[in-house]
């Protein structure tokens, strides 16, 4: 009869008869479910099974068992709260979805309910539901699309969320690593949303990372630093090419980026790459070769007061004579402008002896050395003499 009455009463009964006659053998559960998908209709009572596997019977709007419901014992909530269960458990699941797998849906959707219903369990049913909900995203039954459940206002607010991610958070890492974990994250765009799990008031790189450290997950805090910083350098780039774009007086850029670099922690090396990738992609490069050289000289001496302003530590500079070579390298109309860019820094003071002769001898990249090397043959022997020239005269000032 197509039109038979919606009872999910009936069919938790059969479950849960089921599941008392198997009693805690998870290998029985297990087959007992396989089995019994052939008679019974999971499709259409998916909510009603999961339900009874996690928390023992039907849960009524909020998550709370209903009185008068017949429960069973063999399920996550009544299981014990350590992780060696809840990966046996989250076997239970697996064999489940694999075997059926029009039940993927249903299950996500119970999911993303449990984690909205987390206020209506106890303490120690969370910790379970977050040990299992860990292992599941780790191993690929749960998408992290679910985790949205968790930016909830009420539970952000009472600390709900952020306590249950710890739990989460630790078995997903136990299982896979923190890379694994970001790239599942990155996928479905959660990657920058983490410090929404504390109310607004809270949402700093500095409380997230004291909060997760504390807990015993560093390894999260300086995911979430990391990701900050990615952020904010991203960010600095735009701004950056918007106000040359736009011809800003160089020194509002400088102190723009200074204010920058202080409140997002970047270092001038990384400042330093990105002003010099921004420099150069805000022209029309000539595509002839005995052209773009010249282009480039007078577009770099214009620019070259900014990149003074954060070339302050020889550290810096070597940075920035590494971008140059990378980028004479994959630019190939750039490959003989290296020596000149280089020589035109040095007259500018954007570039020292020190930090030349150091990448000369032997901090260079690989790519196109030996080039290179023979360029600048010439003028680091001419800075070798002017130096001995100098230690020369110094000590007979001395």
């Amino acid at each position: 009869d197509e039109k038979e009455r919606f009872d999910p009463t009936q069919f938790q009964d059969c479950i849960i008869q089921g599941l008392t006659e198997t009693g805690t053998d998870l290998e029985a559960v297990a087959k007992f479910l396989d089995a019994s998908g052939a008679k019974l209709d999971y499709r259409r009572y998916a909510e009603t099974l999961f339900d009874i596997l996690v928390a023992g019977g039907m849960l009524a709007p909020g998550g709370t068992l209903a009185d008068d419901m017949t429960r069973t014992n063999v399920c996550v909530f009544a299981a014990q709260e350590d992780l060696e269960t809840m990966q046996a458990f989250a076997q239970v699941f697996n064999k489940l979805i694999r075997r059926y797998k029009y039940l993927e849906k249903g299950f996500e959707d119970e999911v993303k309910k449990l984690l909205l219903f987390l206020k209506g369990f106890s303490e120690s049913e969370r910790n379970k539901l977050a040990m299992l909900t860990g292992i599941l995203l780790a191993n690929g039954t749960l998408n992290a699309s679910i985790l949205n459940s968790l930016y909830n206002e009420n539970l952000v607010k009472e600390g709900v969320s952020a306590a249950f991610a710890v739990k989460l958070f630790k078995s997903w890492i136990n299982e896979k690593d923190i890379n694994a974990v970001a790239v599942s994250l990155r996928k479905v765009n959660m990657d920058n949303r983490l410090m929404e799990l504390f109310p607004a008031n809270k949402q700093s790189v500095e409380h997230f990372s004291k909060y997760f450290t504390e807990a015993g997950l560093k390894e999260l805090s300086e995911y979430v630093r990391n990701q900050q910083t990615i952020g904010a350098r991203k960010e600095l780039q735009k701004e950056l090419q918007e106000q040359m774009s736009r011809g800003d007086p160089f020194k509002d850029i400088i102190l723009y980026v200074k204010e920058e670099m202080k409140k997002n922690n970047i270092s001038e090396q990384t400042v330093v790459a990105i002003i010099w990738s921004s420099v150069m992609s805000t022209v029309e490069w000539n595509k002839k070769e005995e052209l773009v050289a010249e282009q480039a000289i007078k577009h770099l001496k214009q620019y070259s007061p900014l990149l003074a302003a954060f070339t302050t530590q020889g550290q810096s500079e070597l940075t920035l004579l590494l971008k140059i070579q990378e980028y004479c390298y994959d630019n190939i109309h750039f490959m003989k402008a290296f020596q000149k860019i280089v020589v035109l820094f040095y007259k500018a003071e954007v570039l020292s002896e020190e930090p030349i002769l150091k990448w000369y001898k032997d901090a260079h990249l690989a790519k196109g050395k030996s080039v290179f090397l023979e360029q600048m043959k010439k003028f680091v022997e001419w800075l070798k003499n002017a130096e001995e020239g100098n230690q020369q005269l110094n000590s007979q000032v001395g």
